[in-house]
């Protein structure tokens, strides 16, 4: 691809300052509409080194307002980032709607420079290759523009703008080493950018080759591809709310007959596994209170000596606890982290999005919480959210929570691949067992805070949460990051399991 660059492109001073008004003007209204409209924008400008990305980020954003944009620029992993899973970095720095995020350097990196210093391994590429286009495609789907621009020059001109830079102390220290030794072995980076271009080239995150010998028709060229996404992006959302409109309009004419929601969708699902995974928990088991006592004790002091061995091994452990309502998440949690050093856990309760957190994709406020090395992130509540609650009250199109399984799926493989131990948690009761539950707690002065009116409203589609309940447990436990059922009606034998389970883990991984 890059070998049939017409590098030899040029555009005359007076056809740069008769195009450019135009285009800045066109930018600049664009982001104004964008932000009307909730779109955010992800602009990553990747090259040969002295190819003029930072040139050129500086003027595209001088046509943008700058509140209304962040530039990242993206360098040597930090040693936070080395602790975290590769991805980490780049999903905490996601735009919310309606703002830009530019990128000097992106996710990129890990395939092209540190791919060419060895310093990442054959073996990774093709997990890396996978997680780039998954991330990419699941901000997509969630309606970011993605610009993906590459900035291309030849060899002789790369090394005569280094020569040049190296003449002037000021700008000097912007030629490393590694620059020097990617012109001396261009051929070979060549390469390596010819493969990443041809496996992440999709419909949904193009990219761009920008001939960027000459610098006037590099900025119209890129100003073109800007501008080109953002409209396209503009239209289609437009076109979604005049259609959303039009039904809306249709539906009260006719008196909403016909019309079901996905909360009436979802209580008309047909559950198609041949037989429920659910209503095979055994809820009979049980430990007596000095069973509970004797196991506990052993168990609780195993995890204390195995917290401070993921510790100093740097394993991440992520824990995420679902479950029915008075299921008895809580008590599991706490008894497994009674005894663990409280400076290497985190429990993150999840409840309903904050505005912020509405402002971007819904797994960036579970990435935002995933451990670094060493220690483990418990999450009480978690992303299965989007397959359960979401999609039964509606608060999700189909299409939203249809596509969730593979994304959360492909999330959990990022934290697997990075080295941490995925597991999840379904804390299973019986519905008579809930209800006795909700009613000792109402009658229970220090537990009332525990009960809402929308926990008896839940047990109205007790059916409809068993269903998709069995779905995602059928659909996203993986090797990687499996699902455990605990038969809960005893919270005594609920308790062990867990940590039992836990326990478990990390010994198998600690053997490794």
């Amino acid at each position: 691809m890059l070998e049939k660059v017409d590098l030899s492109k040029k555009m005359s001073k007076e056809e740069y300052k008769e195009k450019m008004p135009a285009l800045e003007s066109r930018l600049g209204e664009l982001q104004r509409q964008c932000k009307s409209l909730g779109i955010p924008v992800m602009i990553v400008f990747e090259g040969f080194g002295a190819a003029g990305k930072g040139l050129q980020i500086g003027k595209l954003i001088q046509s943008l307002d700058p509140r209304g944009f962040e530039v990242h620029a993206v360098k040597r992993e930090s040693e936070e980032e080395k602790m975290h899973p590769f991805m980490w970095r780049f999903w905490t720095k996601t735009p919310a709607k309606g703002r830009i995020a530019i990128f000097d350097g992106s996710w990129y990196r890990k395939v092209l420079i540190d791919r060419f210093e060895k310093n990442t391994k054959k073996a990774e590429l093709s997990d890396t290759y996978h997680s780039i286009c998954s991330f990419e495609k699941q901000l997509a789907e969630d309606g970011n523009v993605i610009v993906k621009l590459l900035l291309d020059i030849s060899k002789k001109e790369q090394k005569k703008r280094f020569k040049k830079l190296q003449k002037n102390k000021e700008t000097a220290w912007r030629v490393s080493e590694g620059d020097l030794e990617r012109n001396k072995h261009f051929e070979e980076y060549q390469s390596i950018m010819e493969e990443m271009l041809q496996k992440t080239d999709t419909d949904y995150a193009p990219w761009t080759v920008v001939e960027a010998m000459d610098k006037r028709y590099a900025t119209v060229k890129i100003y073109s591809a800007v501008i080109k996404a953002m409209a396209e992006q503009i239209e289609k959302v437009q076109q979604e709310k005049a259609k959303e409109q039009a039904v809306k309009a249709i539906q009260e004419k006719d008196g909403n007959e016909g019309i079901s929601t996905v909360a009436q969708e979802a209580a008309k699902y047909v559950n198609d596994l041949q037989e429920s995974i659910l209503s095979n928990a055994d809820l009979s088991l049980s430990y007596t209170k000095e069973e509970y006592k004797e196991k506990l004790k052993k168990l609780q002091k195993r995890m204390e000596i195995l917290h401070g061995e993921l510790y100093r091994r740097r394993i991440p452990v992520v824990l995420g606890f679902e479950g029915w309502d008075a299921g008895g998440k809580g008590g599991a949690i706490k008894r497994l982290t009674e005894k663990m050093d409280s400076r290497g856990y985190v429990v993150n309760p999840t409840a309903s999005p904050n505005d912020i957190e509405k402002a971007h994709h819904y797994l960036w406020r579970f990435w935002r919480a995933m451990p670094k090395d060493g220690h483990v992130a418990i999450f009480d509540r978690t992303w299965y959210g989007r397959v359960m609650v979401e999609r039964i009250e509606g608060f999700c199109t189909k299409q939203e929570w249809q596509r969730a399984y593979k994304e959360m799926n492909d999330m959990e493989k990022d934290l697997a691949d990075s080295g941490a131990i995925v597991m999840k948690f379904w804390m299973q009761i019986d519905k008579d067992e809930q209800e006795r539950r909700f009613k000792a707690r109402q009658e229970n002065p220090e537990k009332q805070w525990k009960i809402t009116d929308e926990d008896w409203r839940n047990r109205e589609k007790w059916d409809q949460y068993e269903d998709a309940v069995n779905e995602m447990l059928l659909r996203t436990s993986t090797e990687y990051a499996p699902w455990v059922v605990v038969e809960g009606n005893c919270k005594y034998y609920a308790r062990v399991k867990v940590l039992e389970t836990v326990v478990d883990a990390i010994e198998k991984r600690l053997k490794e």
